[in-house]
């Protein structure tokens, strides 16, 4: 049997616009090195079109209780992995 690594399964919501991300959320991508000198997000491995479409998209937050940018939950280091629709979070506290 296998064991899960993962406490949460949390639901990716859309939005018709793309929220703004909060100082603090930009600032912690540059240091991660995924945004650019020009203040462009840049990640590894993700194409443009996919980031776009990362940027409309919202999760509810089951360790801050609140809505965050998807883009905020993949640079978490709760995140797990994605798939289908489904993120995969790890429940540590922050």
């Amino acid at each position: 049997m296998v064991e899960k690594t993962y406490k949460h399964e949390v639901e990716v919501l859309k939005l018709e616009k793309p929220q703004k991300l909060t100082p603090e959320i930009k600032e912690s991508l540059k240091s991660a090195g995924m945004v650019d000198e020009k203040g462009k997000m840049k990640i590894k491995g993700v194409s443009g079109k996919m980031l776009k479409r990362m940027k409309q998209e919202y999760v509810k937050c089951p360790i801050l209780k609140t809505d965050v940018q998807f883009v905020q939950c993949f640079i978490c280091p709760n995140f797990q992995s994605r798939v289908t629709g489904v993120v995969l979070c790890r429940g540590n506290k922050l």
